[in-house]
């Protein structure tokens, strides 16, 4: 499918434009970077405890600032959660708190704290009444089968296991993990009237609920870091020797610079949106490498094609070529790409934002390095060559086939 036919758009004379607007994006997202002290990393690489809450009403920031700070925890961090669709994740919380201490014993350090904070902030007493909205289904069957309120004596058998699930279910998937009173349970299936009143006799109903919780302890946390930048090296380094083998080493060169250029702009962006660094974002980066990649190579690979065709033509002359011709590709998938990234941004929670937002500016960006960078690079090297025709893109072992040819 091609939308764009004739196009004839001198893109190695408008290649200062682009490299213009790289040392800008560059210099503004790290000096962003550098006035912040570095970047942001998450917990899966900086260590520490991230405790996910949900509240029965709209989330008392301040309150619970107040007591974080009150407890000695200042540094601790909060953030709203606020998932389009999802009227139940608006009020839902993440506190987190980085993990200072190194054994093993420290790790539910920050869980504990936080938590206690909590339920000191909010007047949560559960040293008479256990938390309803907490209870698990194994401690809420032990209760019924206990209490029996629907009088099945010895022939209980697993009645009240599945009551508990149902339960459970209700309070988690009907409700939104939070009960605000008992009455909201009464359409569980199996549930009488004396079951909601054994429940409100041994429960009390908090304002909120621990949704999950995430722990890493720093070792952890350095050790996945070092990881990520190998693992982002590695690539860096397999894609410039299969690209240097394939085509020549400057193609290699100019494609591993676009792409490295990719990813310092996106971590840039990161700095100045304030979002963390995770796993799953350094899955979008590697995600990023491979796509920029794979835009560059098909444009490269047009200009080696033309190169057997316009051997007379100079060779920036040859990559406009190319560039216009594969225009159409780069606009067709590019696009659909970006609209794909941006409904997931949008629609696709507060755990995958952090990965689509980087697939947003990657996306963007990665198009128009592959024909605003790496091409110029090629074009530049060609000219500091003094080579007024283009030089060959071919693989070594084609030109020691056209070397025997000519022979």
């Amino acid at each position: 499918m091609e939308f764009f036919k004739g196009v004839n758009v001198d893109w190695m004379g408008k290649a200062k434009y682009f490299v213009t607007l790289s040392l800008v994006l560059l210099a503004v997202g790290w000096a962003s970077i550098l006035k912040n002290g570095g970047l942001r990393y998450g917990i899966d690489f900086r260590g520490g405890t991230l405790v996910y809450v949900r509240f029965a009403g709209a989330p008392p920031i301040d309150q619970i600032r107040k007591g974080l700070q009150s407890a000695g925890l200042p540094n601790s961090t909060i953030q709203s959660i606020s998932d389009i669709g999802n009227s139940a994740s608006q009020r839902d919380v993440v506190i987190g708190l980085e993990q200072k201490g190194t054994g093993d014993e420290s790790l539910d350090t920050g869980k504990n704290a936080i938590i206690d904070v909590l339920h000191k902030t909010f007047g949560t007493d559960t040293s008479d009444k256990k938390d309803f909205n907490s209870i698990t289904a194994p401690a809420l069957t032990d209760y019924l089968t206990t209490k029996d309120p629907l009088t099945l004596g010895t022939n209980a058998g697993d009645r009240y296991k599945e009551l508990a699930q149902r339960l459970v279910d209700t309070r988690d998937r009907d409700q939104g993990g939070i009960v605000t009173s008992f009455d909201q349970l009464k359409n569980a299936p199996g549930v009488t009237p004396q079951v909601v009143n054994a429940l409100s006799s041994g429960f009390s109903l908090g304002n909120f609920t621990i949704r999950n919780v995430e722990i890493v302890g720093p070792k952890v946390g350095a050790q996945l870091r070092r990881q990520a930048v190998l693992a982002t090296l590695y690539a860096l380094l397999g894609m410039l020797v299969y690209i240097a083998f394939r085509f020549e080493w400057i193609y290699g060169a100019a494609a591993v610079i676009a792409v490295f250029h990719d990813v310092l702009i996106t971590l840039g962006f990161f700095s100045l949106f304030h979002y963390e660094i995770s796993l799953t974002v350094i899955a979008a980066l590697l995600t990023l490498v491979g796509y920029s990649m794979n835009d560059t190579i098909v444009i490269f690979d047009r200009v080696r094609e033309n190169l057997r065709l316009m051997r007379r033509e100079p060779f920036a002359a040859i990559v406009n070529k190319s560039i216009n011709q594969t225009l159409s590709r780069t606009i067709l998938t590019s696009g659909l790409t970006f609209m794909t990234v941006v409904v997931l941004y949008l629609m696709g929670g507060e755990v995958l934002r952090a990965f689509a937002f980087a697939m947003v500016i990657g996306v963007v960006v990665g198009t128009y390095s592959s024909f605003g960078i790496a091409a110029p690079i090629v074009v530049v090297w060609n000219k500091y060559r003094g080579q007024g025709a283009a030089i060959s893109a071919g693989s070594a072992a084609e030109k020691r086939v056209a070397a025997a040819a000519r022979r």
